[in-house]
């Protein structure tokens, strides 16, 4: 006789599957790397869907508050950056890190904080700010260009070279300062020292009077899974500073929370 976990093992996975949820997330996905909005035209296009399709999942996904429509265009909400902040803070692995993100804050009183790449941009999983006071409020489900902020290069330098040429191809690359990277080519320079050096700088790429350092968190591959760092005023830590006084504690920091992976 089969038990009722045999049948459903056995059982055709592809006959189980909603076909229209996977459509829809699969707009969602399409939405999130697409910050400024999509047309329905282009949603159609680029999902593979008829205009109709396309209309009916993105109407669905703005009357569930996962998207907005702004006359033609439609874009991701915040609902969606809620879940995520939701689920991140219940992830074990940050969980496990933050004592070390704390006492790493509490030694030199900056902010320490941990993100992951998605598409263009790097978000927050987790955070022990500091009681100095900057400018850029952050917290846990922030998103921020990955190409002018220093853990955003972290996680760009553990991209084969095929996904960083696409990242290069695509990313919109805006002068938020004087300081900000935006010439594709010299971007990949400054990526690809990153990789040698296994850290990176931005030195007031992202805002003037906002400087940070970050390092990798690997996994047990040796593959970049995160980016760990401590962000500070320029008036507080000049970059030789940082990497002097700053950066030997964060290795060591970043080095704890890999041992994570090591007892999975």
């Amino acid at each position: 006789m089969k038990t009722g976990t045999e049948s459903i093992a056995r059982a055709d996975p592809k006959r189980d599957q909603v076909g229209s949820l996977a459509k829809g997330l699969a707009v969602m996905e399409i939405l999130a790397a697409h910050p400024s909005g999509l047309t329905l035209t282009e949603m159609a296009r680029k999902a593979g869907l008829t205009r109709a399709g396309a209309r009916r999942l993105l109407l669905t996904l703005v009357a569930a508050g996962h998207a907005t429509q702004n006359g033609r265009r439609f874009q991701l909400s915040s609902k969606l950056l809620a879940l995520a902040r939701t689920w991140l803070q219940g992830t074990p692995l940050w969980t496990f890190a933050e004592p070390f993100m704390r006492e790493l804050s509490a030694t030199f009183n900056e902010s320490c904080s941990a993100a992951i790449l998605a598409g263009e941009d790097v978000v927050y999983v987790a955070r022990a700010p500091s009681r100095a006071i900057l400018s850029v409020t952050l917290h846990v489900g922030t998103r921020l260009p990955a190409y002018c902020t220093s853990m955003g290069k972290i996680l760009l330098s553990g991209l084969d070279d095929e996904q960083l040429a696409t990242f290069l191809k695509k990313a919109v690359l805006k002068p938020n300062t004087p300081k900000t990277i935006t010439d594709p080519t010299a971007l990949r320079e400054a990526i690809e020292k990153v990789r040698r050096d296994g850290f990176a700088v931005a030195d007031e790429e992202l805002e003037l009077g906002l400087r940070s350092i970050a390092v990798p968190i690997h996994d047990g591959t040796g593959g970049t899974v995160a980016a760990l760092n401590v962000s500070t005023q320029t008036a507080r830590f000049s970059v030789a500073e940082m990497k002097r006084e700053i950066l030997p504690r964060l290795k060591e920091a970043a080095a704890k929370i890999e041992d994570y992976f090591l007892v999975q």
